[in-house]
């Protein structure tokens, strides 16, 4: 017992506090791409631009620059001072002068000596700047959420397919070893017939400010805008030092955190569940919209889903810091009961619950019941989980064997859709039912007609081919 004990707290200590970037793993350079001193022979190293470079993008960016495979060329941003920054940074990591700066994303894709593109624009860019680099015979790493919209993510999931091009979605917990460790639990019945999934998360804030004020320097915020309707630039839109972008909590730009942090959670929920959530889904639950501020996405939820499998999930949204002094009177249904039962609680997590026991995940560990089940040898489960360490790592990895990613379209598409019938679900506060083999909802135009596409700014489209 003793033994068991410290391998278990040895595990859990490893975990706790694991920041989910592909930064804290180890590159995975093949050693044929390698020259002498572990250098990568030029011709090996896979051609990189970055789309987007704010303080996301440039996050992931760094993560691009710690790959001995792969060197970055070029950056793409509307702000200046973005633009600036990241160039004088990748040229600073490779001491030159190189790396090319662009404010037009159709530009830098146009570049034939470019393999692949980093893609971490603003939510409402995401599926606009990746379909035009697919069609360019670029592979693609997007951050998520996917589309602001379905039909923005069947767009892309068509032409993924189409121009064979390589995926990877931002749902970086896929590469940390306590997510899918929890997954393969689930997925090799060591918790016996999976019944429940509980998956919560941040929601959005609420406020934001309504006063319009000058556009901030060096921002094209005609670029910025694109395919948005134009709407005045009000205070801390873009640019808002020491408090949250309110971009993230308005719709005209993304679905809110009930997708843009949602993802992260649900995404585990259904690499855990696989075949399990499919089916017709019943999708009902209650969102909390505030009427005061800028910011109109979802500050609270409480949704329920049941599958065609029998299996049900319950996702919730947690309350978030609000913007502008505007007090949350939100309440997290059930923090206090779930706290209890897995031990302790954060602001995000998927547990799985089975009919033999539970696993609970997030970025802080994992717990586990019965808590012997830390000793299981996931190399000797039958179902296995593609395994990734560095998420960008593996999809460099991806670009030159042309393998699925951890995080391939078709898989990203699903756990994004499921956030998107969450939102819709509580906009419309009653019950719809989503066939996912259609895609449509089942007998229900008004829900039906949230999934087109909005309409865009000219001269920008959702161009289907």
């Amino acid at each position: 017992m003793k033994t068991y004990l410290l391998n278990r707290r040895n595990f859990l200590k490893q975990t706790t506090g694991l920041a989910v970037s592909a930064a804290a793993f180890p590159s995975l350079a093949p050693a044929t791409a390698l020259g002498e001193s572990g250098k990568v022979a030029p011709s090996n190293r896979i051609v990189v631009g970055c789309i987007g470079v704010g303080p996301q993008g440039q996050g992931d960016m760094g993560n691009f620059l710690n790959q001995k495979d792969a060197q970055v060329v070029a950056v793409c941003d509307v702000m200046a001072s973005h633009l600036e920054q990241a160039r004088a940074r990748v040229n600073q990591h490779y001491k030159n002068n190189d790396c090319k700066g662009y404010d037009d994303f159709r530009e830098v894709v146009a570049r034939k000596d470019i393999d692949a593109f980093l893609i971490a624009t603003p939510d409402h860019w995401h599926v606009l700047t990746a379909l035009a680099a697919v069609r360019a015979g670029k592979d693609v790493y997007v951050e998520k959420p996917l589309g602001i919209n379905l039909a923005e993510d069947w767009a892309l999931r068509k032409e993924v397919h189409r121009c064979k091009r390589v995926f990877q979605f931002g749902t970086q917990q896929r590469s940390a070893r306590i997510f899918r460790l929890a997954s393969a639990l689930v997925r090799n019945g060591r918790i016996g017939t999976l019944k429940h999934i509980n998956v919560w998360s941040q929601a959005s804030a609420p406020g934001g400010s309504t006063q319009t004020v000058p556009v901030p320097p060096g921002l094209d915020y005609d670029r910025w805008l694109g395919p948005a309707a134009f709407r005045p630039y009000t205070a801390d839109l873009c640019e808002a030092p020491g408090t949250q972008k309110t971009w993230w909590y308005i719709r005209q730009f993304a679905l809110g955190f009930i997708a843009g942090w949602g993802i992260h959670p649900m995404d585990i929920a259904v690499w855990g569940g696989g075949d399990l959530l499919s089916g017709p889904v019943e999708v009902e639950g209650r969102g909390t919209f505030h009427a005061e501020g800028a910011c109109d996405t979802a500050t609270a939820w409480n949704v329920d889903m049941k599958f065609g499998s029998g299996v049900t999930l319950r996702f919730e949204g947690t309350p978030n810091t609000p913007n502008s002094g505007v007090p949350s009177c939100d309440i997290w249904a059930h923090r206090d009961e779930w706290s209890k039962r897995y031990r302790r609680i954060s602001d995000h997590g998927t547990a799985f619950e089975g009919t033999d026991g539970w696993v609970h995940v997030d970025r802080g560990g994992i717990n586990l019941q019965p808590e012997s089940l830390i000793d299981v040898n996931e190399d000797a489960c039958k179902v296995q989980l593609t395994k990734s360490s560095d998420h960008v790592g593996n999809f460099l990895a991806c670009v030159k064997s042309r393998a699925d990613t951890v995080c391939p379209i078709d898989e990203s598409v699903w756990s994004d859709t499921l956030c998107h019938i969450s939102d819709i679900a509580i906009r419309l506060n009653r019950k719809v039912v989503w066939d996912p083999k259609k895609e449509r909802f089942i007998g229900d135009e008004e829900a039906n007609l949230r999934l087109l596409p909005r309409e865009m700014r000219k001269p920008w489209h959702l161009a289907l081919q």
